[in-house]
Formats: structure tokens, sequence, C-alpha cells
């Protein structure tokens, strides 16, 4: 009977990474919207952080893990933690590819506990004092997002358009082409050093980053402490074989002391599967706190593993905190362009409330049909970094779209509908005469005005028959469609100044809007 909790723990993790993946992959972007609410629901950090701001139902099931781990442990870690499941993956290859070795095994291994906790402490006290920085750099849901956005969605659109291509050669049009997320450097190498953390602790110890690094399996470690049921050695029928320990991935079963550290174990059931005399058991015991008859093991091994791989990757941020954004350089430069703050999307209510909600695991940016989303840097502070921000030179926020804000598992852009962001200000487009090719070149122009979906740029008559750029900053909403469309290099003629906390805006008198846009028909140019 309880060998078939392993198939059931299976296949739940199975359907719940399949359906977390299309999130960060649909590059359709018609699943991505649609299974947001009911995927997300049950991520932790996500539902809390969700919960934390709005306080309702639809946002509790960080509750019902907690609920679920005080009865039967840490059942999240194995089913639902999306890098939980690609450690697993990654176990699996690495007991294939070393089993004829003889070397696929595990062995128990005693805890880090002054990590764990420590790691736990800081999250626990960034968090009250409103700080995330901690809490989603290890965030695991955080650190899925990335790695699948920045690394495996433009593998996914490379070949998309590899086909596409192939299929225009025979008048096959059934396959459209996709566009590319801007390569954000910083982004990219911290999204490949977590990958390569993950993978190089699951081949060297199994789930050691969700029992020593992650804040989540901390957390969730200490209350299965008080879990109803827990796994335990039947003495009565164990013969004291050591399978269970060689499979266990966790390493928390010694079997020569007939011990198991339920605080580390991700109820993977590998061990009922394996155990050829029944020797495990599934008991009641709320109160009972089972500690081993003796631990002898010193592992400096691993302990100097640790610190060498750490000191790895502090190298490996210190070089990407060293990187920015390099400025391409034009031959004819006029005045910069200086922007005092970043602009944050609508219904994120401004600077304030994204940056205390937002984990940063970038289900916006790969979401965004426009790829105005993009990643921060130092815009919102050290501690803010790869919080999305509205680049206006890679795109601009499309009127009518707020899917940013039905996919934001977090709630640090609200939820809005078209009609709501519409009057959303999120900034104001101001003006740089000097840079416009109208005063400059003395031609016309008139592409911000033209994209402009509230006609706040509206062009007026200047000297020689001219038209230049006036903006109306009250119907302005910062949408950012001027700015992408001005073609002045290298510094635009118009640009969107933020809004540190978002305002409302007037609505345009109808007379003055135009027919919409189609910014699918070769926009700006």
């Amino acid at each position: 009977m309880l060998s078939y909790l392993k198939k059931l723990r299976i296949i739940t993790s199975v359907i719940f990474l399949f359906f977390t993946s299309i999130l960060f992959l649909d590059i359709t972007g018609i699943l991505t919207k649609s299974l947001s609410n009911s995927v997300l629901f049950f991520q932790f950090i996500p539902s809390l952080l969700e919960f934390i701001d709005t306080t309702t139902i639809a946002a509790i099931g960080f509750l019902i893990i907690i609920a679920a781990t005080l009865f039967s442990g840490r059942v999240y870690c194995s089913t639902i933690c999306p890098l939980g499941m690609l450690q697993d993956i990654v176990i699996y290859l690495r007991r294939i590819g070393k089993k004829k070795k003889g070397r696929g095994r595990f062995n128990f291994q005693p805890s880090f506990n002054w990590v764990r906790y420590s790691i736990l402490a800081i999250t626990i006290i960034t968090l009250l004092f409103g700080n995330l920085f901690t809490l989603y750099v290890l965030d695991p849901f955080s650190n899925f997002g990335r790695i699948l956005t920045h690394i495996i969605k433009p593998i996914i659109i490379g070949a998309n358009n590899l086909i596409s291509y192939l299929l225009e050669t025979f008048n096959n049009y059934s396959v459209s082409p996709s566009t590319f997320n801007d390569i954000n450097i910083f982004t990219i190498i911290f999204s490949f050093t977590v990958l390569f953390i993950v993978i190089l602790f699951s081949v060297k110890s199994g789930r050691f980053f969700c029992n020593s690094l992650c804040p989540v399996g901390s957390f969730l470690g200490l209350i299965s402490k008080f879990s109803l049921f827990k796994i335990v050695v039947n003495k009565e029928t164990c013969t004291g074989c050591g399978v269970c320990e060689t499979v266990c991935k966790s390493e928390c079963i010694d079997s020569k002391a007939e011990y198991i550290d339920f605080t580390r174990c991700v109820s993977c059931f590998n061990c009922f599967d394996v155990c050829p005399t029944h020797g495990l058991k599934y008991e009641f015991q709320p109160t009972k706190n089972i500690v081993p008859k003796k631990i002898e093991t010193e592992n400096y091994e691993r302990r100097s593993f640790l610190l060498s791989l750490v000191s790895y990757s502090l190298m490996l941020t210190g070089i990407s905190y060293a990187q920015e954004k390099i400025i391409e350089v034009y031959k004819k430069n006029k005045i910069p362009v200086i922007r005092p703050n970043a602009i944050t999307p609508p219904g994120s209510v401004g600077i304030e409330h994204l940056t205390d909600n937002c984990t940063a695991c970038h289900l916006c940016l790969s979401a965004c049909p426009t790829h105005v989303l993009q990643p921060s840097f130092l815009e919102y502070g050290f501690l803010g970094m790869m919080q999305p921000l509205m680049n206006n030179k890679l795109g601009f926020c499309d009127y009518n779209c707020t899917i940013c804000s039905e996919v934001c598992p977090t709630n640090a852009i609200k939820v809005i509908d078209s009609d709501e962001k519409k009057i959303i200000q999120i900034g104001k487009a101001k003006f740089i005469k000097n840079n416009c090719i109208v005063y400059t070149q003395g031609t016309d122009c008139g592409a911000c005005s033209e994209h402009c979906p509230t006609k706040a740029v509206e062009m007026v008559p200047i000297e020689n028959n001219l038209r230049a750029p006036e903006v109306k900053e009250e119907i302005c909403i910062g949408c950012g469609a001027c700015e992408f469309a001005c073609p002045t290099i290298p510094y635009k003629a118009i640009y969107v100044e933020s809004n540190v906390e978002h305002l409302v805006a007037e609505l345009p008198k109808e007379e003055k809007i135009e027919e919409k846009v189609d910014y699918s028909d070769d926009f700006p140019f």
C-alpha cells in the first residue's frame, strides 16, 4: 500500500511541473492567462505575499500547504515546488548515469542546521522590515521562473523561428515567428549561477539545496516536527539492510541508528518503494520526538564543499553586480535622457508597492506581449535587482493589455481591467525640443503623435509650415508608445518620466481619439 505513494507523488508532481512550466514557456500568450490563477494558488511564497497584501480567500494557498505539512510532512517540496522537481530530474539522471558503476547512491549526512536556520532567520527579519531581496533571491518558484524565462524560453523561441522559416520556404505559414526578449546580461548570469548551484548540489548531495539554503524548505521543515503522521523505522521488521538510506535524496535516513530526520524529509516516498521487508511505516505520532541512537558522522569534506561553493557563488555574483548596461554609442549625440526613477507597470501602484511585494519570478516578463517589461539592475537600488521595470527603448505598454496584472502571483501588480488601465498614469511624456528632428533637421516627423493612444501628444504648427509635438500631460498615461516610436538617435526627443506613485489621468476628449492603431503592422516604421 505504501509503495503506491511514490507513484501518486510522481503523477502529481509531473502535472504541477508541466502546467507551471507552461506559464513561463508559452510563446503564444494564450495559456498563460488562463492557467495563472489555478497553478499559482499553491505556490508558497507568491501565495503568502498576495495574502499579506490582500488578505483574501483567493490567496490562502500557503495556509493549505502549512496544513498539509502539519498532517503529513513536506509534501509541497516533492509535489508542487517546481525547483524541487527540477532537482529530482537531475537526481534521476545522476542515478541512471552512475548505476552501472554503483555510485548512484546516497548516504546519511548530518544536517547543517546553523546554515538553514540562519538563512531562514535573515529572510524573515528582512521580510518584516519590508524588503524581499533575500526572499526572492532564494525563493524556489522565482528562481525556477527566471531559469525558464532567460535560459529555456529563448531556446524554444529560436527553435520555433527556425521551424517557421523552414516551413515558409514551402509556402507553409502555419507556424508564426516569435520575438525575443532583450538580453539582460546580469539576469542571465544570475539565472545560470542558480541553475549551476542547483545541479551541482543535486548531483553531489541530492536535495541539499532544499534542506540548507531554501527558506521555504527550512520553514516547512520546522513545521514538519509537529506533523500528525511521520515516516519511522519499524523495528520489528527492519533488518538494517540500508537500502532505504541509499535512495533517500534528502540524506536523512540513518539505517544504522534507525533514525529518520523528518525535518529534512521531503516526502518523496522512495524509501517505501525499495524496502524489501516493510521496515518503514507511516505512523500517527503528533508529539513524539524521535532521536537517533547515536550519530558519529563528522563530514568535514561536505562542509568544505559547501564553503567553497558559497565562495565561488559570491565571486560570480560579484562579477554580475559589476555588469552595467552598456549604452550603444552613435555618431551624433545631443541631449541625454535622464530618468530619475524607473517606470513600473500599470497595476503596481508605484515603486514602493512593487518592490515591497515582487519576488522577481519574471512571469510578467515572460507573458508581456510587447516585451516592454524587463529585469532591473540597480534602478530600484541594490536590494531591488531583477524586479520588473518598463524599458520603452525595447517596447511599449499596449493600450488594451492587462496580462501582467492577471498573471502576477504576489499581487505586486494588482489585477486591473482594460477600462481601469486606460486612465492609470504611470508617468508623463516629456519633450526635448533640441533632440527632435523637426527642429534639428527641419523635417516633418510626427511618429510620437501617430502612435499615442490617447492623443496626449499633438502636433502643433511652427515656422516653415512644419509641425512639432506638444504634450498634454493631463491625459498622458505614460505607456511609452511615443518614446518607442521616436526615431531620433542616440537619445529620444520624447520620453516618459515615471510617477513614483501612479496617478489618474483625465479622459481624453472623444473627438480627439483616432481609430485604434494596428501595432502589429510594422510598428513603428
